[in-house]
């Protein structure tokens, strides 16, 4: 695994603990439970353990979603909860 998420449950936020090499591109895309692309992220990973926050999640609807994310040909898929 690549990426770990801190927690399955986020408001506004999601914390990611990225463990890449430097260099490469992490493609990381947030779907609902429909499978609808709600955010989409891109980012060159400057250093080989690096902490990343995306953010501007606050205005995403309540429910369940899904993390998709790519570094190259590794691939992983991550269940999400947006709570109050």
């Amino acid at each position: 695994m690549f990426v770990k998420v801190k927690s399955s449950v986020f408001i506004d936020a999601l914390q990611l603990q990225l463990n890449a090499p430097k260099g490469e591109c992490l493609r990381g895309v947030l779907k609902d439970d429909c499978g609808v692309v709600c955010r989409t992220l891109e980012r060159e990973i400057i250093t080989d353990k690096e902490e990343l926050t995306w953010e501007g999640l606050n205005d995403l609807p309540y429910g369940r979603y899904t993390l998709e994310l790519s570094q190259g040909d590794d691939e992983m898929s991550l269940n999400l909860v947006k709570r109050v």
